[in-house]
């Protein structure tokens, strides 16, 4: 499963609620067909109006009152991987695939594993953890130069003004 938006809360007094897109294309996320909350049920949103920028007013069928909406507030909704789009780019991938993979500097040398990319509000950063702890590089071309999924690895460019970890 792959998390493509979160319940953003309620909205009024109909069981309207706001949901926040994570795909590259926002609206993308009504087309993957049911989302999956994290307790296993399914939500079919349809798309009222865009509130802000990959922000929608939604509304559900089995939704019907504020009450419904609150159990679902904040929780991650997410689709089968296997109905998202991979495009035909080498440099197509998805942050998921990001996890766990083999962090290295510029001359080969392993610095440690991704640990997390998380996104808290102005752009992708990814964390990477070794022996010595870890570092959070921007997930930019400049700092992540590389990304190999076929060799399980990304190359890295720390920050000048950070030490890098160590996986002594």
């Amino acid at each position: 499963m792959v998390v493509v938006a979160q319940f953003a809360g309620t909205h009024g007094v109909r069981g309207e609620f706001k949901i926040r897109s994570f795909t590259e294309d926002p609206e993308a996320v009504f087309a993957y067909g049911p989302l999956s909350t994290p307790d296993g049920s399914k939500l079919r949103p349809t798309k009222l109006r865009e509130t802000k920028p990959s922000v929608f007013l939604c509304k559900d069928a089995d939704i019907q009152s504020p009450e419904a909406c609150a159990e679902y507030k904040g929780g991650l909704l997410s689709v089968p991987r296997d109905v998202l789009p991979m495009g035909d780019e080498d440099d197509d991938f998805y942050i998921s695939d990001l996890v766990g993979l083999e962090a290295r500097d510029e001359t080969g040398a392993v610095l440690g594993r991704v640990r997390a990319v998380p996104n808290y509000g102005a752009g992708d950063i990814v964390e990477v953890s070794g022996k010595g702890g870890f570092v959070l590089v921007p997930f930019t071309k400049d700092a992540v130069p590389e990304v190999n999924l076929d060799e399980g690895f990304i190359t890295i460019v720390p920050p000048e003004d950070e030490d890098p970890p160590k996986d002594d």
